[in-house]
């Protein structure tokens, strides 16, 4: 069954118009609440968001849903989502919610909803709570006195702090390293500064000034010229880019020069696997991921499995088989030793312990492959269903028997956002640019 709410990261869209009202968040607070309302304890959620302006509009329609449906809120302001995920545990909490859209622009917000293990709620989850937005609950309401209460949280980034510094060895610090840190004036602006420096790095900091409007703006793991920027200019160590929720991550060398979540996920591995961290001979990414990385975990007798798009599925993945590492190439690091989810933080910590270990520059420990060429366009469509076009098709079957056994195709609607991505790679660039640039044009005829 097409899904009308969630897509495959929460509910997303633009702020204050559908499905992003406070009319929905209502909704889905009362939901949410009554789907996770069991036995006669007090129930309580754990709310945390971005700095998005529309965020003091969702906070408080969500507030009065799950107060509505007897739960009790514990509000934590801004803060990055993998500290609501584990927060929701350390809290004994029934269910976590992240309002963020992630890397999009102020304009846009979601709503991200934990289970009480910190983890994402599973595809058979949300659609229970789909069907719940469509049916009339008001029956179903708490009684007068077992509404909810809702209060803030004091020391929520304190205890963020604290556990992220408590992922590194406690004989590991960081003093020596001049560090820029770019908090995409989002979730992490005050957590993510402190945290390296209480492990004793040099700290310059940029996108820490939000003020509702700027969260990504020309900052952030999304745009990272800005950190290349200041990395050279005040001749940084390392440059370390969150997005706008901070559960991905970017970095920048010492050069300047950007470093991808694929190279990140294989400085990880070699790590692990030469330390016997690594609970499986591999790792979990998805079908983005650079042919180069699976050619470089091979040499080291290591496996990459793939999953469709999405750290969600990332996760389960990792989850039902035994993985304690997995990702994306856009920076989403699942390190599950530590977390339940993506945290871009607690991931650059994990590089810089490598830094600090070998000693040797970032520039140097990063660079572990030779990415093959890759190519990714995107097509935004009005709507329809234009992969299904016969001439589409085609272009899409010539464009795989051109690329062979020496390259990969992938083709899909974004889940966020009303694009085809198309993507391919190959050892031969123009080969691959000619296939990607051919579905394009059969695809603009009719999208």
């Amino acid at each position: 069954m097409a899904r009308k709410f969630f897509g495959t990261d929460g509910i997303r869209g633009k702020a204050n118009a559908f499905p992003i009202t406070p009319q929905l968040a209502l909704q889905v607070g009362i939901a949410a609440g009554l789907a996770f309302r069991n036995g006669g304890h007090r129930h309580r959620v754990v709310i945390g968001k971005d700095t998005r302006l529309s965020g003091y509009m969702i906070e408080p329609a969500l507030t009065a849903g799950f107060t509505a449906a007897g739960m009790d809120v514990f509000l934590l302001g801004p803060m990055p989502t993998p500290a609501v995920a584990m927060l929701t545990r350390s809290l004994r909490a029934d269910l976590g919610v992240m309002i963020s859209a992630s890397h999009n622009p102020y304009e846009d917000n979601g709503i991200k909803l934990f289970g009480p293990d910190g983890y994402k709620l599973s595809d058979e989850t949300e659609a229970k709570i789909e069907a719940m937005l469509e049916e009339d609950l008001s029956g179903r309401l708490a009684a007068s006195p077992d509404l909810g209460r809702a209060k803030r949280i004091d020391g929520a980034q304190e205890r963020y702090v604290e556990f992220a510094k408590r992922t590194l060895p406690k004989t590991l610090d960081l003093a020596g390293l001049r560090i820029v840190v770019d908090c995409a004036n989002g979730a992490a602006y005050k957590v993510a500064p402190n945290v390296l420096w209480e492990l004793g790095a040099e700290v310059i900091t940029i996108g820490a000034e939000p003020n509702g409007y700027n969260i990504n703006l020309d900052v952030g793991s999304t745009a990272p010229d800005a950190l290349r920027r200041k990395v050279r200019e005040v001749r940084a160590d390392i440059g370390i880019a969150l997005d706008g929720d901070a559960d991905r991550v970017i970095i920048v060398d010492e050069n300047g020069e950007v470093v991808d979540g694929d190279q990140l996920m294989a400085v990880v591995a070699q790590s692990w696997a030469e330390e016997g961290l690594l609970s499986q001979p591999g790792i979990v990414a998805t079908v983005m991921s650079n042919l180069g990385l699976e050619r470089f975990l091979g040499s080291l007798g290591l496996s990459l499995v793939r999953t469709k798009v999405g750290d969600r599925y990332v996760v389960e993945h990792m989850r039902q088989h035994g993985y304690n590492v997995g990702g994306e190439q856009s920076g989403h690091l699942v390190l599950s030793d530590f977390s339940t989810t993506g945290d871009g933080l607690v991931s650059a910590l994990q590089i810089l312990a490598v830094v600090r270990k070998t000693g040797k520059p970032v520039s140097e420990v990063c660079r572990r492959f030779e990415p093959v060429p890759q190519i990714l366009k995107n097509l935004r469509f009005g709507g329809g269903k234009p992969l299904e076009n016969v001439n589409v098709k085609a272009a899409i079957a010539d464009g795989e028997a051109r690329l062979g056994q020496s390259g990969r195709l992938v083709i899909r609607p974004s889940g966020t956002e009303p694009l085809i991505r198309v993507m391919a790679e190959g050892d031969d660039h123009a080969l691959v640019e000619a296939v990607v640039d051919d579905i394009i044009g059969a695809l603009k005829q009719v999208a």
